[in-house]
């Protein structure tokens, strides 16, 4: 079984997948942006707009210009009563090297339920050196791994 796509180590099926296959809500906002960057991964709109707040939902949403996506970083969640943050990295390959979207989002739960918000980003591209990690997420150097 291979592994999720945001980045837990665990296989799909006992990470993300569950939350997919709507078998139950995400129990905090961390799990609830692991699994919603998996569904960007994955290409699962459905999943995404049934965890948008429906105040801050659009109407429809389309992944076909979607970026590739790599890996994902927690930088920092929380959590203090019905609201909830994390900030976390995005990061995608580009056809010349590695972008990356930084996010601090915010969450609400409702009814047992959380739900995505909004966030403030920010993009950049990476340039990694020979000797840093691969922004891939593989935890190889970046000489030994996608050096483009």
């Amino acid at each position: 079984m291979p592994s999720c796509p945001c980045g837990s180590q665990q296989p799909y099926g006992d990470c993300c997948q569950p939350f997919h296959l709507d078998r139950m809500p995400a129990p905090d906002p961390e799990t609830l942006m692991r699994s919603r960057y998996s569904a960007f991964v994955l290409e699962l709109p459905d999943y995404l707009l049934a965890t948008w707040h429906p105040d801050t939902r659009p109407a429809t949403l389309t992944l076909e210009q979607s970026p590739d996506w790599v890996s994902l970083q927690m930088l920092s969640s929380g959590e203090q009563g019905d609201r909830g943050q994390v900030h976390f990295r995005a990061v995608y390959r580009m056809p010349d090297g590695f972008g990356y979207l930084e996010e601090t989002s915010d969450f609400v739960c409702e009814d047992d339920c959380w739900f995505y918000l909004r966030g403030d980003t920010r993009e950049g591209r990476l340039d990694p050196g020979r000797n840093d990690r691969c922004p891939c997420g593989s935890g190889k150097k970046f000489k030994a791994c996608c050096r483009i």
